[in-house]
């Protein structure tokens, strides 16, 4: 069995689990948002990632008590569709990124985070039962967010980018790329990128193992600025999102085919640890769009 047959069952495995005993809930009427722990500072060090939370082992959850338990040194992620993914840890802290009103995923995620370049990244009516409502985008634009959560064996961060505003100027920190902390891997999503890194803010998010990146090429970042982009972060799975059809996503897959290894899996979801992460930098398609 190949190594991604391998990933794909153990995936498969799980989300039936997670399916049985979760069923797919529905979401009720959505209101309100929570406040998250005082930011602390970030430090600028290209190994600053995993940080002081992921460097912790969470501890092994009997598979007895929780059929649906990762290993402590695995993480499933799970494309749910556009921007938006669940993703899982060990401790079953679950959360959803680019959290919106049209694509969600089946269950109530603790952590959302989002980002406001278009309402399909956000909104402005999340359940009040999620724990940490995480928006991308500060009070006004001297003011970035600035985030640093701590939430039993997560830590989410972010670093702030520019967008493009409605009138074709510049909107200052309109975008975060978040970073997630889990099971000492270091998972970035790039969120609604439109522009390349800085050496300073590729410092502040570290060294990934996995990203999840927007490959339209027209929205977001440019497909010579996407691919600068992550040949500069050096992660050695990439995971395409925001790609809106199969040219879309066959333009990207073509271009970084130059560079690393292409798979495509058979469901949307795979579990990742720092021990099955690919040897080669890898691109990993998720079923969704």
């Amino acid at each position: 069995m190949s190594r991604l047959a391998r990933r794909a069952a153990v995936a498969l495995m799980a989300t039936t689990l997670v399916a049985t005993m979760l069923g797919a809930a529905a979401f009720g009427s959505l209101t309100g948002a929570q406040t998250a722990d005082a930011p602390v500072a970030k430090p600028e060090m290209m190994e600053n990632c995993p940080g002081l939370v992921a460097a912790n082992r969470p501890q092994v959850v009997p598979a007895a008590l929780h059929l649906a338990a990762l290993n402590s040194d695995q993480v499933r992620l799970t494309y749910v569709g556009h921007a938006t993914f669940l993703i899982e840890s060990p401790q079953l802290v679950r959360i959803a990124t680019d959290y919106n009103d049209y694509v969600r995923p089946p269950v109530l995620p603790d952590i959302v985070t989002m980002n406001h370049a278009h309402d399909t990244h956000y909104t402005d009516t999340p359940d009040p039962a999620i724990k940490y409502v995480l928006r991308g985008w500060g009070p006004s634009p001297n003011e970035p967010a600035i985030w640093d959560v701590k939430y039993r064996d997560v830590r989410v961060r972010n670093v702030p980018t520019n967008i493009r505003n409605g009138e074709g100027g510049t909107e200052r920190y309109g975008n975060s790329i978040f970073i997630f902390e889990i099971a000492n891997l270091c998972i970035v999503h790039l969120g609604h990128l439109h522009h390349t890194l800085t050496q300073a803010q590729l410092n502040e998010i570290g060294r990934p193992d996995v990203v999840m990146a927007p490959v339209d090429g027209g929205y977001t970042l440019d497909l010579d600025g996407m691919m600068e982009v992550l040949t500069a972060l050096k992660p050695q799975m990439i995971i395409p999102m925001h790609f809106f059809s199969q040219y879309t996503l066959d333009r990207f897959l073509d271009r970084a085919r130059r560079q690393w290894d292409v798979e495509a899996a058979e469901i949307p979801s795979v579990v990742v640890s720092k021990t099955t992460l690919p040897v080669k930098p890898e691109v990993l398609v998720l079923p969704g769009h």
